[in-house]
């Protein structure tokens, strides 16, 4: 394996607290020093102008393989994972079968080491088969892998199931991931309930659909002790009771993707399928809400909530096509531009929010550029435009609301396990 000497770049690692230029060499497959005496040997990566970071980790990826191979494969979604500057992703269990045995955890993770792109961690079932009726075998899945335990797609809707999750994974020190919502609020729902659903006459998802079922959870979690995590976040409501159950100690994180932290309810004027998402796209006040969330530190973790779908599954009438988009090779773009620029976020605190928090909510070893830590490092130019053209993108489905858009700063080198993984060319 090369040695790898990163020259001359602004190094941010919230992790240590870390924002000064230095440089960093890798060797063996680790960060092995700072600002080192170059030996000669070393290939040299001119970082000048650049920021450099802990590999990017992304806790909230459906990667639909086994069993929807048409949307996406293991393969082509690490991929676009490391084209967005992710060393590391975790898997949702939404597959078809299920991630919910030993076996199905293991086949993601040997199909994921030998396709070799990033590192994949799996989110295992809460429950068999995502029914919701019986605890999945969570001591076995664990000692298969597993990080985490969720049935996102769906939520967790029986409160005792829930109650019993929090207590069985309170012994493993794992999180329980809920998709908040309440699904006879949401039944034919669309889009947001709201003004803008009024005017184009769609059934609309309200957003105490969301904020009721994460009152319940955070009840429970303060109940039982146990560790919640809400996935993508996307109302008032939410924000403030997360806000005031982190106030009283409760074990509750909480991640925004970065679409509910840019668009609103107004982009479905256009009756475009790739607005359609679940949680809906909301309106300015939840918006603002929810960059208050991110700012103030109520909300812990970046993630994409990747959810990739074929064309032709797209392209339906809005009622019939399925919720989701692609976010992986867009997240860190709009980090900057909506988060960084504008001032809302630093540098420190918004790489926080997308190394070194959602690694230490999944309790794996990544997320820090220390000595001796695994050599998974982001190369970010923050300034380079680019445009984002769906046919360019990684991942296999092109179900994207950014199409065409004029983006600000990207990955332009990735490292995994001191590999070099992707190098951005100068196209999409």
């Amino acid at each position: 394996m090369e040695r790898i000497l990163i020259r001359g770049g602004r190094v941010i690692d919230p992790s240590q607290g870390l924002d000064d230029h230095i440089d960093i060499l890798i060797e063996d497959g680790k960060i092995a020093a700072y600002n080192p005496t170059a030996r000669g040997d070393e290939r040299v990566i001119d970082a000048r102008g650049k920021i450099v970071s802990p590999g990017l980790i992304d806790m909230h990826v459906h990667l639909r393989e086994p069993g929807h191979e048409d949307d996406e494969t293991i393969a082509t979604g690490t991929r676009a994972a490391v084209a967005g500057g992710f060393t590391s992703i975790a898997c949702c269990p939404n597959t078809d079968p299920p991630i919910d045995t030993p076996a199905t955890v293991e086949f993601v993770r040997q199909k994921a080491a030998r396709d070799g792109h990033c590192n994949v961690y799996v989110i295992a079932c809460v429950s068999k088969d995502r029914k919701g009726e019986e605890l999945a075998e969570i001591g076995q899945l664990v000692a298969a892998g597993a990080v985490a335990f969720s049935d996102d797609g769906a939520p967790v809707y029986d409160p005792e199931l829930m109650r019993r999750a929090f207590e069985y994974c309170l012994m493993f020190d794992k999180p329980v991931c809920n998709h908040c919502e309440i699904p006879e609020l949401t039944r034919n729902g669309v889009m947001h309930e709201g003004l803008v659903s009024l005017i184009l006459g769609l059934p609309g998802i309200p957003a105490a659909a969301e904020s009721v079922m994460v009152a319940r959870d955070i009840a429970l979690a303060e109940a039982t002790g146990g560790r919640l995590h809400v996935m993508h976040v996307s109302t008032l409501g939410s924000v403030d009771a997360i806000r005031r159950a982190k106030a009283r100690g409760v074990r509750v994180t909480a991640e925004v993707t970065p679409h509910h932290f840019t668009l609103t309810d107004e982009s479905l004027r256009t009756f475009d399928s790739n607005f359609k998402m679940n949680p809906p796209l909301r309106s300015k006040e939840h918006v603002k809400a929810c960059l208050e969330g991110l700012r103030d530190g109520t909300i812990d973790v970046i993630a994409t909530d990747h959810a990739p779908h074929a064309k032709e599954k797209k392209m339906q009438e809005l009622d019939r096509a399925p919720f989701g988009i692609v976010g992986l090779e867009t997240a860190l773009s709009l980090v900057i531009m909506r988060l960084i620029k504008p001032g809302i976020l630093s540098w420190s605190e918004a790489l926080a929010k997308l190394t070194v928090n959602p690694a230490r909510i999944l309790g794996i070893p990544k997320g820090t550029l220390q000595i001796g830590a695994d050599a998974d490092v982001t190369i970010i130019d923050p300034d380079v435009k680019w445009t984002v053209d769906p046919e360019q993108l990684h991942s296999k489905s092109k179900n994207t609301p950014f199409a065409g858009w004029e983006m600000e700063g990207r990955a332009t080198v990735v490292i995994v396990g001191g590999a070099i993984k992707y190098e951005w060319g100068g196209h999409g």
